[in-house]
């Protein structure tokens, strides 16, 4: 018997696979229809990580990288709770974020962005939800950078997200924004999505999660699936 309580996925709320705006997805987007594997018990049942490769200073970003100073820019705090389609909390998952610094940049050979690194900063960090759905990263704001997808082209500030569950094959990717970005209206990526679900990929200023005198906290829930679920990359 169907589980009536499952929600299946709305790939509505999500990006289409070809965004001409978005002039990258017309060669990375498949140009004939998808050819869909079931997956077997191993692949939705095998753990892909263990508790124990987390560091102390993971889900810091601040502090994991640092080598003779604090990095430099706005220090901030990202929470929020990873939710099943009826907004039961998913525990023990796995967030991994990746970022460009204070200036934009990214710590990688192939961004050429004519901006300062930072060497206190790598950009990167992970943490696993507790037993609430929640997770928590300290981390600096990001910048905005251009790229190339037009002329005078720049993506608003944002975070990436990954998310693992029970096994690499259930892997999801999506990008947070800040409120209030004027970038957000010209970026053919946040465009992309389905104008309904665009609010879902912008956190929330938080005063709940800032702390007095070091850090703004911003707000970020991610629901895996249903008809509120976060638009992710496909």
């Amino acid at each position: 018997m169907q589980d009536e309580t499952f929600a299946p996925r709305d790939w509505t709320s999500h990006p289409p696979l070809n965004h001409p705006a978005y002039k990258s997805t017309l060669l990375r987007s498949p140009s004939k229809p998808l050819v869909p594997l079931r997956q077997t018990l191993s692949e939705l049942s095998g753990p892909v990580y263990g508790h124990d490769t987390l560091g102390p200073l993971d889900a810091d970003l601040t502090r994991n990288a640092r080598k003779t100073s604090e990095p430099i820019g706005e220090r901030i705090i990202v929470t929020g709770r990873v939710l099943d389609e009826n907004g039961r909390p998913i525990r023990n998952t796995l967030l991994e974020i990746w970022q460009a610094n204070a200036s934009g940049r990214y710590i990688d050979a192939v961004d050429r962005h004519d901006a300062p690194l930072d060497p206190n900063f790598l950009g990167g960090g992970r943490c696993v939800t507790d037993a609430d759905g929640r997770y928590r990263f300290t981390t600096i704001k990001p910048g905005a950078y251009p790229w190339g997808n037009h002329a005078n082209a720049w993506r608003p500030a944002h975070i990436h997200f990954s998310l693992f569950g029970p096994s690499i094959a259930t892997r999801l990717i999506t990008q947070m924004y800040f409120p209030g970005d004027p970038l957000m209206p010209l970026d053919p990526i946040f465009q992309a999505t389905p104008e309904g679900a665009r609010d879902r990929l912008i956190s929330a200023f938080s005063l709940d999660a800032t702390e007095s005198g070091f850090a703004l906290g911003f707000a970020f829930d991610i629901v895996l699936r249903g008809r509120h679920s976060t638009p992710m990359e496909t």
